[in-house]
């Protein structure tokens, strides 16, 4: 079976920041894995002060479409916009953004996509999005509805990234104060809510990928601030302390896994 692998994201970076290092590992065992963005991320801020010049912000859809296309060749995979208009985060949302579109209307091109590609795994965000970003909710949205109106062909697992939850932000906390370094993690579990909405129902190993990760991640330069407390923490200490990343499956159209699955595949090699 040639297996296909979908990721639906919201904005260029959103793929390296979450999941990335699943979808590399699968890219390098054969899998066709293909990365579904929304939009271009042309009304986001650039987070890396560094890169934070006018030069930058006036050319920053085309910026963020280059750091896209490095991002995918680091990671091994395929990728492809589906051509709406970032939403930014103004309280007021432009006319005609990726957010204000009738369902009908945002689902479209994804459906298109799926019936072309007929990926029989697609990953996405929960209901909430990750974080109460217009664009990450209507990403959900869209991915609900696509998966729910392909006919015959049609993927057979979705499920929604658990990745960067508080669980994971806890270990890395803990791992390093007990191996006698400093954290940089206590701030951001302080903002954190105290539990975890999403109940993990897989964990892929991919340890050997978080490498991969960060270079793709870091090639999203406008998007990555050196700075940032993920970028803190040994990545020694978080092979050996979290060397996963977690998924809950949303729906299917197999049996129940009876038990935590590692492999997003189960039940259909």
């Amino acid at each position: 079976m040639n297996l296909r692998l979908l990721a639906v994201h919201a904005h260029p970076d959103d793929e390296s920041s979450k999941g990335a290092a699943t979808l590399a590992r699968y890219a390098e065992e054969g899998v066709d894995v293909l990365v579904a963005t929304c939009t271009g991320g042309e009304r986001g801020d650039v987070l890396n002060p560094a890169l934070d010049r006018a030069e930058v912000r006036q050319d920053l859809p085309a910026v963020r479409r280059r750091e896209m296309a490095e991002a995918a060749r680091i990671l091994g995979v395929r990728q492809q916009f589906l051509g709406h208009v970032d939403s930014g985060l103004s309280e007021s949302l432009p006319d005609g953004c990726f957010a204000r579109l009738p369902l009908h209307d945002a689902v479209e091109p994804l459906l298109e996509l799926m019936r072309e590609f007929r990926p029989q795994v697609v990953v996405t965000y929960d209901e909430t999005g990750g974080y109460p970003h217009p664009d990450h909710i209507r990403t959900h949205e869209i991915t609900r509805a696509a998966f729910e109106a392909v006919d015959n062909g049609g993927p057979r697992k979705l499920y929604y990234l658990a990745t960067l939850s508080r669980a994971w932000f806890q270990a890395m906390h803990d791992a390093t104060i007990a191996a006698g370094q400093e954290s940089l993690m206590g701030p951001v579990l302080e903002e954190l809510p105290p539990v975890d909405r999403l109940t993990v129902t897989t964990r892929i190993r991919c340890e050997q990928h978080f490498a991969t990760r960060d270079h793709a991640l870091h090639a999203h330069a406008t998007q990555s601030d050196p700075a940032h407390p993920f970028f803190a923490h040994s990545r020694e200490l978080e092979r050996s302390a979290w060397p996963w990343e977690e998924y809950h499956l949303a729906r299917t159209t197999l049996p129940a896994p009876a038990g935590l699955e590692e492999d997003l595949f189960a039940g259909l090699r």
